[in-house]
């Protein structure tokens, strides 16, 4: 270093250049020409210092100008100060506060623990909350960035927020200038705080410019007496309005540390780490550690060598080169992590009052309760009374079964609901007629029902399992699912010998399967348990089926007719599901899924045509005339909206949102219009007005599946799917109750109800940000209304995928690629 020194006339120093009384003359005066000055120089507040050493060509380097980068962490000699000021402060204000800072119960009496407020998260202010806490203060911190604040609650210490929300990130590690109602809610924050805590230690510091005040004069004077105030940011005119920086005084009763030399009231920890920072510097920056020289570039990258160079050198021969020209390849700021679903509804939660909260719970539970009361006075037996219950049950465990799901399963989780859902085929099975070939019109529309539904049940239940084949990776131990055949086996077959035995155990099954599809929604939930959930599926939807043909022991001639039906769909089903492009999977859920609510419809219409004839002597025929219109309404809505959906998501239809003129008017029309064919339907007891009316309602809805769903962008389609899954459980309720069937109704309301959650969760982690209601009815008319409302509010993403990177994400999301990812350790960003 000696030879170094003698070379370059190099100047190590800690406080830059000044004049000095003693000689009579500024310091800067007495160098030598062509030196080089390492030091403390803040350059932007010393332009007349700059110009001194200009005179001497003097080479500076500032190190206060490093750049904040890692592989400059050895060099940061201004963290190194800033640790050591931030831990004096707490010394000299635990010197000067008189009493204990950490609490204490004793004979003579109990003594609070002290409590400490520091401002600003950054080197200073976390060594300060650090020593505190080790004291046994109790500390609290703010800063306006939320990195800091989690550093804080990292320490222990009680992070402080204000109510607005707004990033305080800067560059090169500061805080930024906030904004005025910001600075108004912070200062209403502080002056709380002041009339609470008993020291103050303030850290706030923005470069090149006077440190803000955040501490006004009444603040100060709010405190208790004996409290202590340490400014940090005194230096550079001191964050508390009181403070006089470089002196030790008492305003008001509240002592005032404002020194500016907190790092030299610790001469020997500062000297050894300072002087390790210098010696790290200049071996860093010279490529030959014989001959010391650098050159500072003009074109350089984020955090190399060259960057800390260029930052750290402000003057080169006597020029000045500072401020350094912004690096390439700047990183991006990490991207907000997306709050999860628990953490949105506890914010939501926090900002409704107690009295608010308790009225909204007992105003809920005052109507269910009134609700159940009201059901068991118009109930028209007990049957319905008995179904009524088992649909209770069945929602409120459909409810609790899919909140927990992985987000990567939302897609295979839709897959198997929707192949579960083709339990309507039990409907057409009930319903179906004739010999081998069907002998009258509802006949006809009961075997088409199974068919379709079959074609459903197998596609779906194949394209689950090809979904969840994308988990699969090589070093995955091998798998035995073939094995799930024998509680398959056990089921169906023990059935098929009670049956045969004579028992008639027929209810028993129909729990039994439904608590499979339970277990197939809870299974889809988790990537561990996702291949057991697919096969519960399928257990249950067999069992159910055996247990249906068991019940009703056609004949040979009509087995063979339901047996051929259903194979040859469960064939086409297959087909269809083996053959298409694994990127196309997720479009055909939503094909398959249309045929849900074709089946449906058919079987509410065939429904109605076999039980007229009993309308005049059966006490549940209103109930029955009801549920049958309303299971065509939605059925009809699924129908079309999911061909709709398909269609955008294949690219057959353009994924722009169809935007008719007056469509809000027009979708209302269609809803009055569907739901006042009821009236007729209701009063006119003649079969033409029934079926008349039940026709209508099917093209209507139909109609105003087309409409909603259109008007939807296809970027929102996944979306949109799992709110038309959720009718389809609704719509295969409607079944369970025009056939009084326990399995239709328990499978119904836990496809109807998790479909409802999954829908919710949907539109909340991807920040859709929806007005949710369970309105069954109107839910669907009000999807596109959110829609667009948000969008001009500016809280919801374009419609249109190529507008908005959200709206790529959630195409791709149902798509192999992301999928792909995930299932090998990537991370979606």
């Amino acid at each position: 270093m000696n030879k170094l020194q003698a070379r370059r006339k190099e100047v190590n120093c800690v406080r830059a250049p000044m004049h000095n009384p003693a000689l009579g003359v500024h310091e800067a005066d007495l160098f030598k020409t062509a030196p080089t000055l390492i030091s403390f120089i803040y350059p932007a507040q010393n332009p007349d210092l700059l110009k001194k050493l200009a005179e001497k060509r003097t080479t500076v380097l500032a190190m206060d100008q490093v750049p904040r980068v890692t592989i400059a962490q050895g060099y940061d000699a201004l963290s190194s100060m800033a640790n050591i000021a931030g831990y004096k402060a707490v010394v000299l204000a635990a010197n000067h506060f008189g009493r204990f800072f950490t609490g204490q119960i004793t004979a003579a009496g109990k003594v609070p623990p002290a409590k400490v407020l520091i401002i600003g998260g950054g080197v200073a202010g976390l060594a300060s909350a650090g020593a505190a806490k080790s004291m046994g203060a109790v500390v609290r911190g703010f800063d306006t960035r939320a990195a800091a604040l989690e550093q804080f609650k990292s320490l222990g210490a009680e992070p402080l927020e204000v109510d607005i929300k707004e990033s305080g990130e800067g560059q090169g590690g500061y805080a930024k200038e906030m904004s005025k109602e910001f600075i108004e809610a912070e200062m209403k924050l502080f002056a709380k705080q002041c009339q609470d805590v008993d020291i103050i230690i303030t850290t706030a510091l923005i470069p090149g410019k006077k440190a803000p005040v955040l501490f006004k004069k009444d603040m100060i004077e709010s405190m208790k007496e004996g409290s202590v105030v340490v400014d940090l940011a005194a230096e550079a005119g001191g964050n508390i309005e009181t403070t006089k920086p470089g002196e030790l005084y008492v305003h008001k009763g509240v002592t005032h540390i404002g020194y500016t030399d907190l790092p030299s009231r610790m001469a020997t920890q500062a000297s050894t780490l300072y002087s390790n920072n210098i010696i790290k510097l200049l071996k860093a920056i010279s490529p030959d550690k014989e001959n010391f020289y650098f050159d500072p570039k003009d074109q350089f990258d984020y955090g190399t060598l060259d960057h800390v160079i260029r930052g750290t050198v402000v003057m080169k021969d006597g020029k000045v080169i500072f401020p350094a020209p912004p690096p390439n390849n700047i990183p991006q700021g990490a991207p907000v992590k997306p709050k999860t679903v628990a953490e949105l509804e506890a914010e939501k939660a926090a900002t409704i009052t107690p009295f608010r909260k308790t009225m909204t719970s007992a105003s809920v539970y005052t109507t269910g309760l009134a609700s159940m009361l009201g059901l068991g006075i118009v109930s028209p037996n007990n049957a319905f009374t008995q179904m009524v219950t088992t649909f209770g049950l069945a929602g409120i465990v459909g409810y609790h079964t899919v909140w927990g799901v992985t987000p990567a399963l939302h897609s295979p989780l839709m897959s198997v609901t929707n192949a579960i859902s083709g339990l309507t085929a039990v409907g057409g099975l009930v319903l179906m007629g004739g010999t081998y070939f069907p002998e009258n019109a509802p006949q006809s529309l009961a075997v088409l029902s199974a068919f379709i539904s079959s074609v459903n049940i197998a596609g779906g239940f194949l394209v689950t399992q090809r979904m969840l084949d994308m988990f699969k990776r090589p070093t995955d131990p091998p798998e035995y699912n073939y094995l799930y055949l024998l509680p398959g086996g056990v089921f169906v077959g023990g059935y098929a010998a009670a049956l045969s035995g004579g028992y008639s155990i027929e209810q028993m099954m129909y729990l039994g399967s439904g608590l499979c599809c339970v277990g197939a929604l809870a299974g889809l939930s988790t990537q561990g348990t996702a291949r057991l959930g697919n096969a519960l599926g399928m257990i249950g939807v067999a069992g159910g089926l055996a247990a249906t043909l068991g019940g009703l022991k056609p004949s040979p001639e009509l087995l063979a007719q339901m047996s051929g039906a259903m194979a040859l769909g469960g064939t086409i089903g297959l087909t269809i599901a083996k053959r298409i492009q694994i990127t196309d999977l997720p479009q055909l859920v939503a094909a398959f899924h249309s045929l849900v609510g074709l089946a449906a419809v058919l079987t509410c219409v065939a429904e109605y045509m076999i039980e007229y004839p009993h309308f005049a002597t059966d006490p549940a025929a209103n109930l029955t005339k009801i549920v049958a219109y309303l299971g065509t309404y939605i059925g009809g809505v699924t129908f079309s909206g999911s061909l709709i959906a398909y269609g955008k998501l294949q690219g057959i239809l353009n994924s722009a949102p169809l935007l008719l003129p007056g469509r809000h008017a027009l979708n209302a029309g269609l809803l009055a219009a569907s739901f006042g064919g009821m009236i007729p339907y209701m009063i006119d007891p003649s079969y033409t007005t029934g079926i008349t009316c039940l026709g209508s309602v099917s093209a209507l809805s139909a109609i105003m599946g087309v409409t909603l769903t259109a008007a939807i962008g296809g970027a929102d389609m996944p979306v949109v799917i799992t709110v038309l899954n959720s009718y389809s459980g609704w719509a295969l309720c409607a079944e369970g109750f025009l056939l009084n069937n326990n399995l239709l109704t328990i499978v119904g309301a836990l496809i109807g109800s998790s479909g409802a959650i999954l829908s919710y969760i949907m539109c909340v982690t991807f920040f859709f940000w929806i007005i949710y209601t369970q309105i069954l009815f109107l839910y669907l008319y009000f999807f596109p209304l959110c829609f667009s409302k948000q969008k001009e509010q500016g809280n919801c993403s374009s419609h249109q995928p190529s507008d908005s990177l959200l709206c790529d994400f959630l195409i791709q999301f149902f798509s192999y690629k992301i999928l792909f990812v995930q299932l090998h350790g990537g991370e979606i960003k």
